[in-house]
């Protein structure tokens, strides 16, 4: 690690705003913030090398991806930490939150969770940090995960799709509160229950029909998922609970009330749900699949409202890769494939040229996918913004390349993704991990050995 390094740009993104700006860093943290470019010379003693302007590119803060779905030990064939990091890395993230499943062993247990940290052993690139699980029968289990160091812990209301991890019901959630609330930690919903209104038939003529697909799994699936959740978060209204991967608008005003009421609830919603719709799928297409789907393109514009309006608090990626086989795409079939997308470090791009066609700024962006995560996962007095102390995570962020998605450049394991063929504009040239560079888009990774920690 560089005893000295300097980072200069005409645009810094700060938590005060863009300005031009130096940061100087030594052992891995912010030391000084200068708000002007300086120039080599004003650094007596430092090495070139340590010396890096980043010109009209723009630095930014590392990202903080709080949905990832890195699945080792148990699943490896789907993605790893070595692939998972990596991709990351290449999209500027610089810290993920592994999800509880699709590992195996899940992460429900401390001796599961000590499984997948000795898995993790010199193989992340990026740093990590891990979510609990909430199964039925393992409430004794949250207080000690908790005071592992684990994030928070998702449930499902609905199957998974993985027999390891079964769903739970209301009174299970009732059972896990208490015991959440003890630990001061988040929990975290898949928000699809089933009341009668998933369709186990195939409604249409065919299963390779994308409209067959959404029509079996309705936004009221949500909507009925979001009422109990808060109707549970009422008799526990200090606990932390948060709804991830919001699809369906339509649940906006169930969200909207309860934190009228005083609830702490978060949402977040995902890169595909705000760049893809139904409309463009095509037939058999079951690289958009995944639960809750991607709906039409009126939700979609009602979704990026709702984020402008802070009633969505942050963007993630939800990745949840699996092989190229479970996705069925010789047969089409989206009611048999795997539900899941592709997409660890293409974020940024994606959601900046959306961001970027409707004029919004990159300052709200750093406040979806680097500052609110942060702050969500409690790590924000380390990560997600560009502050003196804080980690000195870096993207140097190229505002006006423009790039067409090649799955040859893709750096997951499995690069089938519906993005492929997506012309982006901005990307990530350089990333920083405290300081010292962990992926160039020009060389990859090239010479450069895993530098991520775990963050328990």
């Amino acid at each position: 690690m560089a005893s000295h390094r300097v980072f200069t740009s005409n645009k810094v993104f700060l938590p005060t705003g863009p300005s031009p700006a130096t940061i100087e860093v030594k052992q891995g943290k912010i030391s000084a913030i200068h708000l002007e470019v300086l120039p080599r010379t004003a650094f007596a003693g430092l090495n070139d090398e340590d010396y890096i302007d980043a010109g009209d590119s723009w630095i930014l803060p590392g990202l903080v991806d709080a949905h990832v779905h890195l699945n080792e030990p148990g699943r490896t064939e789907w993605e790893g930490f070595a692939t998972g990091t990596a991709a990351a890395a290449s999209g500027g993230v610089t810290t993920v939150i592994d999800m509880p499943l699709n590992a195996i062993p899940p992460t429900t247990t401390v001796s599961n969770l000590h499984e997948k940290l000795e898995a993790s052993k010199g193989q992340c690139r990026v740093d990590v940090g891990f979510y609990g699980g909430v199964i039925p029968g393992n409430e004794d289990h949250l207080v000690p995960l908790a005071k592992e160091g684990v994030k928070g812990f998702k449930c499902f209301l609905i199957e998974s799709g993985v027999d390891e991890f079964p769903c739970v019901n209301e009174e299970e959630v009732l059972r896990a509160m208490p015991k959440l609330a003890e630990a001061d930690s988040l929990f975290l919903f898949h928000a699809e229950l089933d009341c009668g209104a998933l369709s186990h038939s195939h409604a249409e003529p065919s299963p390779s029909e994308y409209s067959t697909f959404l029509t079996s799994r309705p936004e009221s699936l949500e909507t009925s998922a979001i009422s109990l959740i808060t109707r549970c978060a009422e008799q526990h209204p200090t606990l932390r609970t948060h709804i991830v991967h919001l699809s369906a608008a339509s649940a906006l005003p169930q969200l909207r009330a309860a934190r009228a009421k005083g609830l702490p609830l978060s949402v977040e919603t995902c890169f595909h749900y705000l760049v893809l719709s139904a409309e463009q799928i095509a037939k058999g297409d079951t690289l958009y699949k995944c639960c809750p789907p991607i709906r039409e393109e009126i939700n979609r514009e009602a979704l990026w409202q709702a984020l402008l309006a802070d009633e969505i608090d942050f963007v993630v990626s939800d990745h949840s890769p699996c092989t190229v086989e479970l996705k069925r795409l010789e047969d089409g079939d989206f009611m048999k494939a795997w539900g899941g997308i592709g997409g660890l470090g293409l974020g940024l791009s994606l959601l900046w040229t959306e961001a970027n066609r409707r004029g919004v700024g990159m300052e709200r962006v750093v406040q979806w996918v680097c500052e609110r995560p942060a702050k969500q996962v409690r790590l924000h007095e380390s990560k997600g913004s560009l502050k003196v102390g804080w980690d000195a995570d870096i993207a140097i962020f190229d505002p006006e390349l423009h790039f067409t998605v090649d799955k040859s450049e893709l750096h997951f394991k499995n690069r089938s993704s519906p993005y492929e063929g997506l012309t982006l504009t901005g990307a990530v040239m350089h990333t920083y991990l405290r300081g010292e560079r962990i992926f160039s888009r020009a060389t990859g990774f090239k010479g450069l050995e895993p530098t991520g920690r775990l963050l328990l």
